[in-house]
C-alpha cells in the first residue's frame, strides 16, 4: 500500500481546544445531596443543585463567588510501587498505590461561607452578635470539617455553552493561603486548599462531568457517537 504525507495523516481541530472563560466553585456541607449529573437531559442546560434537609449547621450548595484569576486550580499526587528485576534496566511492574486530588481556590468575597471555610468556625445565619459584629476565637485543636465541592468551568462553542465539572465527594481544608491586610490592588482573599478523599457511602472520591449544548454539537468531532434524538 502506498504511503501518505503528513497533511493527509494529521488531524488537528482548533474548535476542540477548550478554555475556562468563566465558572464557579460551589460547596456544601457533607450532608448535602450530590448531583448525579450536571445537565438536564431534556435540553443539556445546567441542572439546579440538590437541596438537602435544612438543619442549623447544614450548609446547602452555594457559590463561593468571585475568585482570583487562577480560578479553580487542581493538582494530583500519584504514587506507585515498582518492581525491579535482575537484568532489567527499568521496572518490570508498576502499580498505582494512591491518586489524590487537591483543589486550591482564593475566594475574593468576604461572607459567611468564605469566612467559615478559612477559619474553620461553625458559622450559620445567626452567628453574628445582636449588634452585627462577628467574633471568632481560634481553638487550640480545630476540628476538621468535610464538604462537598463542585467546580464548573464554562466555555463557548458554536453550538452554545460547554460545561466541564469536577466534584469532590468528600473534601476537607488541609491548607490555607497567606492573607494580606495591606494596600495595593489585591482584595483580602480567603484562599484554601481542599483535599479530596473517598466518600464511603457514595463509593467514589471524584467525579467528572462534560456537557452542554455546545458539547453535544461537537460529539462526533471529538470521537463520540452523536446524540440520539427521539
Amino acid at each position: 500500500m502506498p504511503g501518505t504525507d503528513y497533511e493527509a495523516l494529521q488531524n488537528k481541530q482548533a474548535e476542540l481546544i477548550r478554555k475556562s472563560l468563566k465558572g464557579s466553585v460551589f460547596i456544601a456541607s457533607i450532608d448535602a445531596g450530590v448531583p448525579a449529573r450536571l445537565t438536564d437531559p431534556s435540553d443539556s442546560r445546567l441542572q439546579t443543585l440538590p437541596v438537602g434537609t435544612p438543619t442549623p449547621f447544614a450548609m446547602p450548595w452555594g457559590d463561593l463567588g468571585f475568585l482570583s484569576n487562577d480560578g479553580a486550580s487542581y493538582s494530583s499526587d500519584v504514587a506507585s510501587s515498582d518492581v525491579t528485576s535482575w537484568g532489567s534496566t527499568g521496572p518490570t511492574r508498576s502499580d498505582i498505590t494512591s491518586d489524590n486530588s487537591t483543589l486550591t481556590v482564593v475566594a475574593q468575597e468576604t461572607k459567611l461561607m468564605t469566612i467559615g471555610l478559612y477559619t474553620g468556625a461553625d458559622l450559620h445565619a445567626d452567628s453574628a452578635e445582636a449588634d452585627g459584629e462577628l467574633i471568632i476565637t481560634k481553638t487550640d485543636r480545630p476540628k476538621a470539617k468535610n464538604y462537598r465541592v463542585l467546580s464548573v468551568a464554562v466555555d463557548e462553542g458554536d453550538g452554545g455553552e460547554i460545561y466541564i465539572g469536577r466534584l469532590l465527594a468528600r473534601a476537607k481544608v488541609n491548607g490555607k493561603a497567606e492573607q494580606a491586610f495591606g494596600g495595593g490592588d489585591d482584595p483580602i482573599g480567603w484562599g484554601v486548599t481542599f483535599q479530596g478523599t473517598k466518600d464511603s457511602a457514595l463509593g467514589f472520591t471524584e467525579r467528572w462531568f462534560f456537557g452542554g449544548p455546545g458539547w453535544n454539537a461537537l460529539l462526533v468531532q471529538m470521537g463520540f457517537n452523536a446524540v440520539v434524538t427521539p
